[in-house]
């Protein structure tokens, strides 16, 4: 569906239902239709919440954000996961490093170039050594729209580290950052997930002001840091890539299809309530050829839809920060 037919489907659709609404007609409407269930739902959320039935910018009923991570250039040396055996840490894997080289050589252009394509601006999570190491790609990635995002210095763990090494990892990425992009990131991830009880009261005093290790809630909400809303914007592990494609491995094929089963759901209860899908691709994972195929694919479909958006995380945090009725913990 054009853009053009999709506004004029959703200002079409807004002033039918605002006029039922007013005038109760909407009993009249065949039962069990979709234009009735939508009507029902729409003056059900008048009652409960007033005049707030919008639970996005723009009308927008469902939000998609997606995440590019930028890792290929921190991996250890020796010792660095992927997809060939063990190999004692004593021994250079060069063919491990390859692997890796093959996300900043052809996965994030190619990713670049399918969110190009799209018209979809994402998040990209990028561990400071890494920029350091392929600070012009890290420039394009902010020069296309896109958001640069902390996730570290290196990749040692924050969930091991004293405060003083947080902070000290978190100033360094910052600066590698800012160097690289002339972008100053809010946003924070840590190495899978796991921070430490100190993370977000370091992350606030540094002008952070969202997280997103938590998979708790299909929604953005808040927590109190010193008194203070601190954003969480929920990531995922079920449309993972780096999960996805390795426990359980899944086909391209299969992960769209899960993908595709996430969103009509989600879109679903976006009806009534404010949904977000959350999506996380790597760089030397999601950037291979019949990956983006797949990932396009996706996209294509969820942008079928009217009411679609994609989101930066950034965009998702300030408007958590102030849309009402944004849950808060």
């Amino acid at each position: 569906m054009s853009e053009h037919l999709s506004e004029h489907w959703i200002i079409n659709r807004r002033q039918f239902l605002a006029g039922m609404a007013a005038s109760g007609a909407s009993a009249a409407l065949p039962a069990g239709s979709a234009w009735a269930a939508s009507a029902d739902s729409t003056r059900s959320m008048q009652d409960m919440q007033g005049k707030q039935t919008e639970f996005w910018p723009d009308g927008a009923r469902l939000a998609i954000s997606i995440s590019m991570q930028f890792e290929a250039g921190a991996q250890p040396e020796r010792g660095a996961s992927g997809p060939f055996p063990p190999l004692d840490p004593k021994y250079a894997d060069l063919p491990m490093q390859s692997w890796y080289d093959y996300g900043v050589r052809e996965g994030i252009p190619r990713l670049l170039d399918l969110w190009e394509r799209t018209g979809v601006k994402v998040t990209s999570h990028m561990v400071g050594q890494a920029v350091d190491r392929h600070p012009q790609l890290a420039r394009e990635i902010v020069e296309r729209g896109h958001e640069a995002a902390g996730h570290g210095q290196t990749w040692e763990p924050q969930y091991s580290m004293t405060p003083d090494q947080e902070r000290v990892a978190y100033r360094a990425s910052i600066a590698s950052i800012e160097r690289a992009t002339g972008t100053r990131p809010t946003g924070f991830n840590a190495f899978w997930l796991r921070g430490t009880p100190h993370t977000l009261g370091i992350l606030q005093e540094l002008g952070f002001v969202y997280h997103i290790d938590n998979v708790s809630r299909d929604e953005p909400f808040t927590v109190p840091v010193n008194g203070k809303p601190f954003v969480v914007v929920p990531y995922t592990l079920r449309n993972n890539d780096i999960v996805r494609f390795d426990s359980p491995a899944l086909s391209n094929d299969a992960y769209l299809a899960d993908l595709k089963a996430e969103f009509d759901q989600l879109y679903l209860e976006a009806g009534s309530r404010r949904r977000m899908m959350s999506i996380s691709t790597h760089d030397r994972i999601s950037g291979t050829p019949a990956r983006v195929k797949a990932l396009e694919a996706f996209i294509l479909y969820a942008q079928s839809h009217p009411g679609v958006r994609f989101m930066r995380k950034d965009e998702i945090a300030r408007f958590a920060l102030a849309a009402p009725g944004v849950p808060a913990f």
